[in-house]
C-alpha cells in the first residue's frame, strides 16, 4: 500500500486529520488510540478521492493487500462535517462465487447467500447505476434469491457479475467519488452550509459479519435520548444483520436493556453488552462528546465499527453541552461554543395550545418542530416580499430546493406536498428551527392556480391564513391558539454562562407589555427600541388620533391629545415596571399621519360621521395630506417640529410614567429617541421642547428624575454629520432598517420582487435587509460611530434594526465598538449566545 498520507492504514500515529481525511476517518483513529475493538481500516484523503473522480486510480491491489486474504470490505464516506452527508455505504465488497462457497461452510448457506445477494443488489444500484426495480421479480431467499439477482444483473448489463475483489473495490471507490462531485450532491451539501469545493474522504474497513452461528447481529447504542438530551440508553439491535439494518424499523429488533415487553441484548449477550456500555462511556469521556456507537457482535464478540456524534434536537443540544460541562468533560466556554445560536430558535418557537380547537385540513410528516401562523405564499420571492412588509407568511411548495433558501428564511413555516424526514425542506427547516411539515400528500397542491385543496374539498388560495404545526405534522385552517415555549433549567444555565462571558449588551425591541415581559424573561439588558406609534392603532385610540389630525389649531390639537395622555402614560408605566429599572428607549412618534386615516370610501364615511363633518371635508383633508413618497415626507422629527403637540404629549407621558413607576420600584431613567434626524438643528429644537416639558413636570409633581435624550440615526446624512449631532445627545442608535433603505435607495416593501435575482446573479452577496451590509451601510455606521464618539467621548452607541439579532451583525458591531444591539424579543437568546461566542473567539485569538 502507498506510504504517503493520502492512503493510510488507520493506526494511532497515522497522518490523519479532519480537514484532510474527514471526520469519520479521524474518529476511527481516535477509537483505535483508545484500544477499542475496531476492525482494520484504510483511510483515503480528500485529494485521493478527488483524483479517483478524475479517473486517476490509486494502487487498488495495495489497498486490498492491507486486509487479510479473503476478507470482505465495506466503504463509507468521510466528509469534513457529517451534516454534509455523502454517498451511502457499500458492504461486503469482495464477495464472489468462491467466497460464497467458503462462507457456506463456515456460517451456513442461508447467511452466505444473504450476504452475496445483498452485495449484488447494492453494487448494481449504487455502482452500476441500474434501476432498483430490476430486482422486484426476485422471489424467495437463500440460493434462489442469489441466483435470480445474478441473472437480473447479467441480463441488464450483458456481462457477468465481477468476481475480482480489486475490480469490485475500484468500481465502488470510483462511483462514490464521482457521486460526491456530481451537481446534485454539491447543491445539496451547499444548502447545508458546505463550501462548493468541500472534499470527501473514504474509509475502507474489513467487514465483521453480524450473521452466522452463535449470537450475531448489529446495532447502534447511545447514552442519551436524542430528543431530550436526558441520560438514557437508546438504540436498536437486530440479530443476524449487518450495517445499520437495526435502524430500518424491523419488528424483530431487540431492546438493548432489559425490558418486560420482550428480549434484550443485555440478556442475550450480557458480557458484550457490558463491554459496549463501557466503551460508550469511555468515548464520551475521551472524545468529549455524546457518541452513537455502531457495533457488530460476531459469535458473542463485540466489534466497534464507527462512532458518530449523536444526532440531537436543539433542546437536546443545549442539555448535552451543559451536562458535559457540569461533569467536567468540557469547560463552560466550550459548552457555550457548541450550541449554534440559530438552533435556539427551535426552543423559542411557540406550539399550538393543547386546548386549542384544531380545524384540521391536512396532515404530513412532522419534519421540524414548532408551530406558526401566516398567510399562504407559493414562491420564495413572495415570501421575501411579505417579510419585507413585516407580514407573517407560510411558504407552500411542491418540494423545496436550494433556490428556496431565502424564501424559507423569510417565512414563518414551510409546507410541502412531497418529501420525507430527510428531504431538503426537513433538513434545512430543522437547521433553521423553522416549523416544517413535509409530504402532505392528502392535500392537492396546484401551484399554477396558487391554491391548495384540503382533504375535505376546501380550497385555500394565496393570502389565506393557515397554521402549520411542525410538531404533529398537522395543517390547520385559520389562526390557532398558541402557547409559548417552555424553556428548561439547562437553557437558563447556558444563558447564564453566556451572560458572564459576553462583552456587548443585548436589548430587545418591544412595543407592548407582552413584548417587554418576553424580553425580561429572556434577560434582555433593557428595551432598545419602543415604537410608540403602534400604541395608537387600538380602535379606542385611533378615533382620537383622527380627531387630532383634523384639529385646526395647536390649541385644538393639545386639547384632543389630553385624552391620549393618560393612555400613553399607562403604556409607559407598564413598560417601566416590567423592566424593573432597566433602560427603556422610547422612540417618539415616527410615521406619517396619513397612515391613521382611512383610504376607502366606507371608512371615510364612518370617520365623517364620527367627527360630525361633511364627507367632502374629510376627503379634501385626506387628499391634502397625500404625499408622493410618504416614507421620505412629513414623518419622524419633521412631524415633531411642525406639529409639536404630539411630542409634547409623549414627553409628558414619559416623565409622568417615570415618576409613577419609580415610586414602587427602582428609579427609572427613560431614554427618549428622536427619529429620522438629518440635521443638528432638528435635535436642538426637540431637545429644547423636551427639556421644558421635563422642568414643568418636575415642578408640577414636586419630583426629581433624570432622562437621556438621543437620536435614531437612520439617514445617511445623520451618520455623516454625527460630529455635529452627538454633542446634543446621550446616545446614537442606528436604525439599520431605514438606513439600509436610504443608503441603497431601495424600498423594503418592493425589494422582494427582484432580490432573489440580484443575489443569484451576484449583484448583492445577500439580501441587505436580512444580513447587514458591512461594506456600504457598515461604513456609515463606522463613520457615524467614530465621529460621534470623537465629538462626545462618553456617548452610547447601538443598533436597533432587526439586524441586531443576526450573529454576523453583532460581530460587526462588537468590532466597531458599539455598546449594545437591540433585536426582537425572541431573538434575544440567540443574540446573547452569539455575543458570548464572539467574546470567546476574541479571547482565544
Amino acid at each position: 500500500m502507498q506510504n504517503d498520507s493520502d492512503i493510510v492504514l488507520v493506526t494511532p500515529s497515522a497522518p490523519i486529520a479532519n480537514d484532510t481525511h474527514g471526520g469519520r476517518a479521524k474518529c476511527l483513529q481516535r477509537l483505535v488510540r483508545l484500544d477499542l475493538p475496531v476492525p482494520p481500516t484504510v483511510a483515503l484523503s480528500f485529494d485521493a478521492v478527488h483524483r479517483i473522480a478524475q479517473g486517476d486510480m490509486p494502487d487498488i491491489a495495495a489497498v486490498v493487500g492491507a486486509f487479510p486474504k479473503g476478507a470482505l470490505m465495506c466503504v463509507r464516506p468521510s466528509s469534513q462535517d457529517p451534516d454534509w452527508g455523502g454517498p451511502g455505504a457499500v458492504l461486503n465488497i469482495g464477495m464472489n462465487d468462491a467466497c460464497f462457497d467458503q462462507f457456506r461452510e463456515s456460517i451456513g448457506e442461508g447467511p452466505a447467500a444473504a450476504l452475496y445477494t445483498r452485495f449484488v443488489q447494492s453494487y448494481a444500484v449504487n455502482v452500476a447505476r441500474l434501476d432498483p426495480d430490476m430486482f422486484d421479480e426476485v422471489q424467495g431467499d437463500g440460493r434462489d434469491a442469489l441466483r435470480a439477482s445474478l441473472q437480473a444483473y447479467e441480463a441488464e448489463t450483458e456481462e457477468e457479475f465481477p468476481q475480482d475483489r480489486a475490480t469490485q473495490l475500484a468500481a465502488v471507490l470510483r462511483s462514490m467519488a464521482r457521486a460526491w462531485e456530481g451537481t446534485s450532491a454539491r447543491l445539496l451539501r451547499q444548502a447545508k452550509g458546505a463550501p462548493a469545493d468541500a472534499g470527501l474522504g473514504l474509509v475502507v474497513q474489513q467487514m465483521v459479519f453480524g450473521v452466522g452461528t452463535g449470537q450475531c447481529g448489529s446495532g447502534v447504542l447511545q447514552l442519551i435520548d436524542s430528543a431530550t438530551g436526558l441520560a438514557q440508553i437508546t438504540g436498536r439491535y437486530l440479530s443476524q444483520s449487518q450495517g445499520r439494518d437495526a435502524l430500518e424499523g424491523d419488528a424483530a429488533a431487540l431492546y438493548l436493556t432489559r425490558d418486560p415487553r420482550g428480549p434484550s441484548l443485555e440478556e442475550l449477550a450480557p458480557d458484550a453488552f457490558a463491554e459496549l456500555k463501557e466503551d460508550a462511556a469511555l468515548m464520551r469521556q475521551r472524545l468529549r462528546e455524546e457518541m452513537q456507537v455502531e457495533f457488530v457482535i460476531e459469535d458473542g464478540k463485540l466489534h466497534i465499527l464507527d462512532g458518530v456524534r449523536v444526532a440531537r434536537s436543539s433542546r437536546a443540544a443545549v442539555r448535552i453541552a451543559v451536562a458535559l460541562a457540569q461533569d467536567g468533560v468540557i469547560t463552560r466556554e466550550e459548552a457555550v461554543m457548541r450550541v449554534q445560536p440559530r438552533t435556539l430558535t427551535e426552543l423559542l418557537h411557540r406550539q399550538v395550545s393543547p386546548t386549542a380547537r384544531r380545524d384540521l385540513i391536512g396532515r404530513g410528516i412532522a419534519a421540524s418542530p414548532g408551530a406558526a401562523t401566516g398567510r399562504i405564499v407559493f414562491s420564495a420571492a413572495d415570501a421575501q416580499a411579505f417579510a419585507s412588509r413585516g407580514d407573517a407568511c407560510i411558504l407552500v411548495r411542491r418540494e423545496t430546493s436550494p433556490e428556496d433558501i431565502r424564501g424559507m428564511h423569510a417565512a414563518q413555516a414551510v409546507l410541502t406536498e412531497r418529501g420525507g424526514i430527510t428531504s431538503h425542506a426537513a433538513v434545512i427547516g430543522r437547521g433553521m428551527g423553522l416549523p416544517c411539515v413535509v409530504g402532505a400528500s392528502n392535500m392537492r397542491f396546484n401551484l399554477a392556480k396558487k391554491q391548495i385543496t384540503a382533504a375535505d374539498g376546501r380550497v385555500f388560495v394565496g393570502g389565506d391564513i393557515i397554521t402549520v404545526d411542525g410538531s404533529t405534522g398537522q395543517v390547520l385552517a385559520g389562526e390557532a391558539e398558541m402557547q409559548e415555549a417552555a424553556l428548561d433549567d439547562t437553557f437558563q444555565e447556558l444563558m447564564d454562562w453566556a451572560e458572564d462571558i459576553a462583552d456587548i449588551g443585548i436589548r430587545a425591541n418591544a412595543d407592548t407589555p407582552a413584548d417587554a415581559q418576553t424580553a425580561r424573561n429572556f434577560h434582555a439588558h433593557g428595551i432598545g427600541l419602543c415604537r410608540t406609534e403602534h400604541m395608537f392603532f387600538d380602535p379606542s385610540r385611533l378615533i382620537v388620533m383622527r380627531e387630532m389630525i383634523f384639529a385646526e389649531s395647536g390649541e385644538d390639537r393639545r386639547a384632543v391629545l389630553e385624552r391620549l395622555l393618560p393612555m400613553q402614560r399607562d403604556d409607559f408605566t407598564q413598560l417601566f415596571r416590567i423592566m424593573q429599572g432597566q433602560p427603556v428607549c422610547i422612540r417618539l412618534f415616527d410615521p406619517p399621519l396619513h397612515e391613521f386615516l382611512p383610504m376607502d370610501k366606507a371608512g371615510q364615511r364612518e370617520l365623517a360621521e364620527a367627527l360630525g363633518l361633511p364627507l367632502s371635508s374629510v376627503t379634501r383633508r385626506i387628499d391634502a395630506m397625500t404625499e408622493y413618497n410618504p416614507m421620505l415626507g412629513l414623518r419622524g422629527v419633521r412631524l415633531g417640529i411642525t406639529v409639536p403637540e404630539i411630542y409634547e404629549m409623549q414627553a409628558r407621558a414619559i416623565f409622568e410614567a417615570t415618576i409613577e413607576a419609580s415610586r414602587d420600584g427602582e428609579p427609572v431613567v427613560p431614554e427618549i429617541m428622536i427619529p429620522l434626524v438629518s440635521a443638528r438643528r432638528e435635535v436642538e429644537l426637540v431637545k429644547t421642547s423636551v427639556d421644558s416639558i421635563a422642568a414643568a413636570v418636575r415642578n408640577e409633581r414636586d419630583a426629581s428624575f433624570t432622562y437621556r435624550l438621543g437620536v435614531m440615526v437612520e439617514t445617511p446624512r445623520a451618520a455623516l454629520r454625527a460630529a455635529e449631532i452627538a454633542p446634543h445627545c446621550a446616545f446614537l442608535s442606528f436604525g439599520t432598517n431605514d438606513l439600509t433603505q436610504m443608503t441603497y435607495g431601495l424600498s423594503r416593501d418592493d425589494a422582494g420582487r427582484f432580490m432573489s435575482d440580484y443575489v443569484q446573479q451576484g449583484v448583492y452577496a445577500e439580501d441587505p435587509f436580512h444580513v447587514l451590509d458591512t461594506d456600504g451601510v457598515g461604513e456609515l455606521l463606522q463613520l457615524g460611530a467614530e465621529r460621534g464618539r470623537k465629538a462626545q467621548p462618553g456617548i452610547t452607541l447601538s443598533i436597533c434594526g432587526e439586524h441586531g439579532g443576526n450573529p454576523e451583525s453583532i460581530s460587526f458591531c462588537r468590532e466597531s465598538g458599539f455598546d449594545y444591539v437591540s433585536c426582537s424579543p425572541f431573538r434575544v437568546p440567540v443574540a446573547r449566545l452569539a455575543a458570548a461566542q464572539l467574546a470567546i473567539r476574541h479571547k482565544i485569538g
